[in-house]
């Protein structure tokens, strides 16, 4: 599964590409001081946000909570180029709140939103639920009895949160941050829209429209390094300290509160804030959009995309399923201590970006047609070279950490006792699986098909690279209209896009959690 990212880096022994000279001295400082900025800004902000609304929906309580718990984590369903769409067509000169403006007749304001503080925005709204939904179940764990401990040092509720209950909650914020981190680094519509200059966007630059794999490559190996400090500077965030607590039950959870006076001002910017500018505006703007547009709307041609990208998502969510479980399990098996380390290189593909994943794909498949066709005079490695195949085979790579994460967490926690119980009774391994350890680890499953689903649904640098000429998604639909600047053609493909994703995030994320 690591073969994508090995090709990068072995590719570099060949050396940079001509243009490398040009990129480094007009454009390299410029793709490092955006990508920077980008990080930096999306992570301040989203964790801001994050944060904010985790405390509020779990220390107080409120009419509608229930629902505003459920609502908070679906900006997550709306694409980040599609957000970025949805603001340059309300804001933008001749947008909607122009002509909302010009009909109470007031001077038109047309706001230029194509810039990095817009952008940073854009992308902070998209992705905050990853610190929220971390965070939120950080908080609602906190049992009640420091909330009583600090009220009897004379600690108010400002200092309770930033001094024992912020700390406490590092882990699940440095994690949340870290997954943000990860998609800023693999956007690439919402930046290739406003024009602001990324390493993801250059690596497309440099190989599409300059036509130099080469210095592509070297672009890529430089992101991965961006991508190892981040993972370096993610776990020294915590360090060696220790963040355990108590386990509770939700009876000993700290029980919510009433908000009163100015802090009921701050909960509701708390958890407006996201719901409005994520949510509620970017959808308004979509819905305006399909309103001009009944005839696409509901054309077939959209439902066979819609179709197309249901099956290519199903595809790779069972691919990733069963190469997690063969990870999972074959390492539990095997009695080899050095091999168990090989099962952890095998899920780095999330945190690479999916430009580097495809250049490096192209790669190994270009080896695979090349080994067939000097060896044997054989042309079927073109057969696998522009298939679907490849574009699974890249989407397991980039999206089985997905898969496996939580299949491993579930595992540890069953532990081996009912499995070597079986194994005594005279039953194999496969068996004790398919009998035993398998049924148990069915809610697990179900999350993790789910999760790369969504993933996968989602998912625009690695399928624009790699997709076949006869496969169109609703990403790349969505992309290509408003490449071409009509915005309001992209709206049915991006609001279809939505409706998948939320009914998804909707059916595994809610439930018994919503209720804590």
């Amino acid at each position: 599964m690591a073969i994508p990212l090995l090709v990068v880096l072995l590719s570099l022994a060949k050396g940079t590409g001509e243009t490398w000279a040009h990129l480094t001295r007009y454009f390299l400082l410029r793709y490092l001081g955006n990508s920077l900025v980008l990080v930096g800004g999306v992570g301040i902000l989203s964790t801001i946000l994050g944060v904010s609304a985790a405390w509020a929906v779990s220390r107080y309580a409120f009419p509608g909570r229930e629902l505003v718990v459920k609502l908070l984590y679906l900006p997550l369903a709306i694409p980040t180029y599609i957000m970025a769409y949805a603001y340059v067509g309300f804001l933008g000169n001749g947008g909607t709140l122009v002509r909302i403006e010009e009909m109470i007749g007031l001077s038109p304001s047309g706001i230029d939103f194509m810039n990095l503080g817009g952008l940073i925005w854009v992308l902070a709204l998209s992705l905050y639920p990853y610190v929220y939904a971390s965070c939120r179940v950080a908080f609602s764990g906190l049992p009640a009895s420091l909330r009583s401990a600090s009220a009897l040092l004379g600690a108010s509720g400002l200092r309770y949160f930033f001094t024992v209950a912020l700390p406490l909650a590092t882990p699940a914020i440095v994690g949340g941050v870290f997954l943000v981190t990860m998609e800023v680094l693999n956007d690439y519509g919402a930046a290739k829209y406003y024009g602001i200059n990324t390493f993801t966007t250059g690596i497309f630059r440099t190989w599409t429209a300059l036509e130099d794999l080469r210095s592509a490559t070297y672009l890529a190996a430089l992101l991965i390094l961006f991508v190892l400090v981040a993972v370096y500077l993610s776990r020294l965030a915590r360090g060696r300290r220790s963040f355990v607590t108590q386990s509770v039950s939700g009876s000993e959870c700290s029980a919510r509160i009433v908000a009163r006076g100015w802090r009921q001002w701050l909960v509701v910017g708390a958890v407006g804030t996201p719901l409005f500018f994520g949510l509620a505006l970017p959808l308004g703007q979509l819905l305006w959009w399909v309103s001009g547009e009944p005839a696409w709307g509901i054309s077939f041609s959209l439902a066979w995309v819609g179709l197309q990208s249901l099956l290519v998502a199903i595809a790779a969510a069972v691919a990733c399923l069963v190469l997690a479980l063969a990870l999972v399990f074959l390492s539990r098996w095997n009695q080899l201590d050095v091999l168990r380390p090989i099962s952890k290189l095998s899920v780095i593909g999330y945190a690479v970006p999916g430009a580097i994943i495809g250049i490096g794909t192209i790669g190994s498949s270009q080896l695979i047609v090349d080994f067939f066709a000097d060896n044997y005079g054989w042309r079927i490695g073109y057969l696998f070279y522009g298939s679907s195949l490849v574009l699974l085979y890249a989407y397991a790579f980039r999206f089985l950490a997905v898969a496996y994460h939580p299949l491993e967490a579930h595992c540890l926690k069953l532990g081996k006792p009912l499995a070597e119980a079986a194994y005594l009774l005279g039953d194999g391994k496969l068996r004790a699986l398919r009998n035993i350890e398998l049924p148990l680890l069915v809610p697990a499953m179900v999350s993790a098909l789910f999760l790369v689903f969504v993933d996968t649904l989602k998912e625009l640098p690695l399928t624009l690279i790699l997709k076949p000429y006869d496969l169109n998604t609703l990403s790349i639909a969505a992309y290509t209209y408003a490449e071409d600047e009509q915005l309001a053609k992209a709206a049915p493909p991006a609001l279809l896009l939505i409706l998948l994703v939320a009914i998804v995030l909707w059916s595994i994320s809610f439930g018994k959690e919503a209720k804590r």
